[in-house]
């Protein structure tokens, strides 16, 4: 058995969680050993008490791991676990990151480079709307947008990142072969096809009270922040910002009426120090060290550049038109670069989210730099 195989065994014992298993880890050395001890040596481990050693000493009684790798492969998903090189490096930093990661799908070192973006099931055409763009925007300049998968705002994101035809990440409170809700069976699909879903439970395992806080530490742990679009004061999408103020991690909150019971949780995390967000805008702002000085490329100590600054032909046509210091109109601009319309308009929102173009008002483009 290698280690790989015993993890996901590890994970599969009921109360044997991340933190005991990193106690059981430092006292045997690797996770095979763990499962070969004695019910007397486990004893010995800090925070192991009788019926947990007793469980692990029994495993081979209790756990099916041999189906559990059938099923793995014949679902067509792979396990990460910590050491592989596409395990969730920001994931790695917090207290508790999971045994093992469930994916279908490739988490890949673009990922890095990753905003969760959370909010109600139950919500308003403003939330969906508003998270759909965000998450648009956030997607097209290369940000991963992860989210839960749920209904309303999670779904909403998804959506929205799929449209940019960016990269996203669901991340599930079940095993990965349980579609729920069960409506984003094609929706799920196609987030596998541009990003992963993922989960640290094994299959079959249901959604409960206590599944979806764990599930919501994995999208504040692998996230450099979280990004709340509607959520009332007892939305679970709180537990996630709570989750990523102790990662230290930035937290943003889209503001709405404040007449709107939908929008009170997101007005209380401004009030706790939460930046406002109103446009994809806010939060790149708050990740500039993301971004290069220019699109020359990096040099080799430079890292963590989002891999959309790269310029596709339009974009470079448009680029050529724009002044650094005049005015440049948008009917000038289309005509000076023999673009069509449409196709001049979606470049210069792309330009302006890669922070190189400013619209003014009258619509106006000057250079950024």
């Amino acid at each position: 058995m290698d280690s790989r195989e015993a993890l996901i065994a590890l994970n599969m014992i009921e109360g044997v969680g991340p933190v005991r298993a990193r106690s059981l880890l430092e006292h045997f050395g690797e996770a095979p050993k763990i499962l070969s001890a004695s019910r007397r040596e486990l004893l010995q481990v800090r925070n192991i008490g009788g019926d947990i050693a007793e469980r692990i000493a029994a495993w081979e009684k209790l756990v099916d791991l041999k189906g559990e790798l059938k099923r793995i492969s014949d679902f067509g998903c792979h396990v990460l676990i910590s050491p592989d090189e596409n395990y969730p490096a920001l994931l790695r930093e917090i207290y508790d990151p999971p045994l093992v990661l469930y994916v279908k799908g490739e988490l890949t070192p673009k990922d890095k480079n990753a905003v969760a973006m959370v909010g109600s099931r139950m919500t308003t055409h403003y939330g969906i709307e508003t998270a759909r763009k965000l998450a648009y925007q956030l997607a097209y300049v290369g940000v991963t947008v992860v989210s839960g998968g749920a209904r309303g705002i999670d779904t909403a994101a998804h959506q929205g990142a799929l449209s940019g035809k960016g990269r996203t990440i669901a991340v599930l409170g079940t095993g990965i072969n349980l579609i729920w809700p069960p409506e984003n069976a094609e929706l799920f699909e196609r987030v596998a096809a541009n990003g992963a879903v993922v989960t640290q439970f094994p299959f079959n395992r249901p959604a409960d009270k206590q599944s979806f806080p764990i599930r919501n530490r994995i999208v504040a742990g692998m996230t450099l922040g979280t990004l709340v679009v509607e959520a009332n004061l007892t939305s679970g999408s709180l537990i996630t910002a709570n989750f990523a103020t102790e990662y230290g991690r930035q937290i943003f909150a889209v503001p709405g009426r404040i007449d709107s019971p939908r929008s009170k949780g997101c007005h209380d995390l401004i009030k706790k120090g939460a930046k406002l967000c109103e446009g994809a805008e806010d939060v790149l702002s708050e990740f500039e060290y993301l971004f290069p000085a220019s699109n020359k490329p990096s040099s080799p100590g430079e890292t963590g550049v989002l891999p959309a600054l790269e310029l596709n032909e339009n974009e470079q046509k448009i680029l050529a038109v724009v002044k650094m210091e005049d005015e440049t109109a948008i009917d000038e601009i289309i005509r000076a670069s023999s673009l069509p319309s449409s196709a001049a308009n979606v470049a210069l929102f792309s330009l302006e989210m890669k922070r190189l173009v400013k619209q003014l008002p009258g619509k106006l483009f000057v250079r950024s730099r």
